[in-house]
């Protein structure tokens, strides 16, 4: 929107139908939300009640810039117990929430016109996030045909002088790949040939429904040149509580916090200590968590399956299905419209995702089994699918 109060650089900003979807969820009464990947679940309630009680006995104040001590070694015990890989206090930093981290680390890597490779379909907000940064979004196209794994060399010939980082989300958002021991081991052999650093975007973890997650950043040579954002917010179901972290080498993690400084010093103090009672815990309530999304995911594996003209890969990890609409002849913005206005079923045009998200839907499966039987009902009697 032009306006001479707004900067120049927002006149011709767009928005994308990832925004636009959050309007349209109030379109209709009877909407079923396949769209914001926003949990049904509600934190644990041991978690909301150690939290308050923590509040009501005075955390409520500033912590470290770094972040709550108790949390951050709790983070470090989790990577220890969970993958044997150890880390330093000096190298974990709470942020709000993995956007927040993520701002963070591309304001403190990248210079003027330095390039990102990001695979694609992408998370929608990360080519906003790197041009705020001053950087330049390089897309690295990844098909159906090949599970949405990232090739090696085409890889390798999108890198230039400029380029400083790659980008890699697994399980992704929106495909729901989950790249192979293998495609890691190209990705980091690439990264310290040409001195790259990884962002591992990690938030995603727990929900990997074939081998167990693997992250980056443990692999063999790789912990000098890989900047981890994790978060609450998908794996524990803590969305609301905008609460995440980083992993970085030291002289990293105290750019980061002097970036951020002057943004908002340190993240909420009372969803750090909420953070810290979930890992504490997590063995009691993220099981049952995980299980839940694998049977959503997988019911509404079988449903799509089902439906004319709709086709999706089997399940991997997270909790989207990237839908290949392409049979219908309609654009994925056209067919996304349709279903909510015949179905009342709000999903997300999969060209949100980039240029290669073309023909395809994503949807999230962030609701009950009851509501997806339900959604599943509605799309599969719509005309286009029959």
């Amino acid at each position: 929107m032009k306006h001479k109060f707004l900067s120049k650089r927002y006149w011709n900003s767009i928005t994308t139908p990832m925004v636009e979807v959050v309007d349209l969820a109030y379109k209709y009464q009877d909407i079923i939300k396949l769209s914001l990947g926003d949990h049904d679940w509600v934190t644990d309630k041991y978690v909301i009640d150690a939290a308050y009680k923590d509040a009501c006995e005075g955390h409520t104040k500033y912590t470290d810039s770094l972040g709550d001590p108790q949390l951050r070694e709790e983070i470090i015990k989790y990577y220890h117990d969970v993958y044997g890989y150890p880390l330093e206090l000096s190298e974990v930093m709470a942020v709000v929430g993995a956007c927040h981290g993520m701002y963070l680390v591309l304001e403190g890597i990248l210079d003027d016109g330095d390039e990102v490779i990001v695979p694609e379909p992408f998370f929608t907000p990360y080519e906003n996030q790197i041009q705020l940064a001053r950087g330049k979004m390089v897309p690295l196209e990844t098909y159906e045909k090949d599970g949405f794994q990232v090739d090696a060399e085409g890889l390798r010939n999108l890198i230039t002088n400029r380029t400083k980082a790659i980008i890699i989300n697994t399980p992704n958002n929106p495909t729901g790949a989950c790249y192979s021991k293998e495609t890691l081991k190209a990705i980091a052999k690439i990264a310290i040939e040409y001195d790259l650093i990884i962002i591992a975007d990690d938030i995603y973890g727990a929900f990997s429904f074939g081998k167990a997650f693997l992250p980056m950043t443990t692999m063999e040579g790789m912990k000098e040149r890989t900047i981890t954002i994790g978060s609450f917010s998908k794996d524990y179901a803590m969305t609301g509580w905008r609460i995440g972290y980083l992993l970085a080498p030291k002289y990293m993690i105290e750019c980061f916090r002097d970036i951020n400084e002057g943004i908002c010093f340190s993240a909420p103090s009372i969803s750090q200590r909420a953070a810290l009672y979930a890992l504490k815990i997590r063995d009691k309530f993220q099981p049952q968590l995980i299980e839940s999304y694998h049977k959503r995911i997988f019911y509404a594996y079988e449903r799509i399956c089902k439906i004319p003209k709709m086709s999706v890969l089997p399940p991997q990890g997270s909790f989207y299905l990237f839908v290949n609409i392409k049979e219908t002849g309609l654009t994925s913005e056209e067919v996304s419209k349709r279903i909510l206005e015949e179905a009342h079923v709000l999903v997300i045009p999969g060209n949100a995702f980039g240029k290669s998200g073309e023909g395809y839907i994503r949807l999230a499966c962030t609701v009950d089994m009851n509501k997806l039987k339900e959604a599943f009902d509605r799309i599969s009697a719509m005309e286009i699918f029959s």
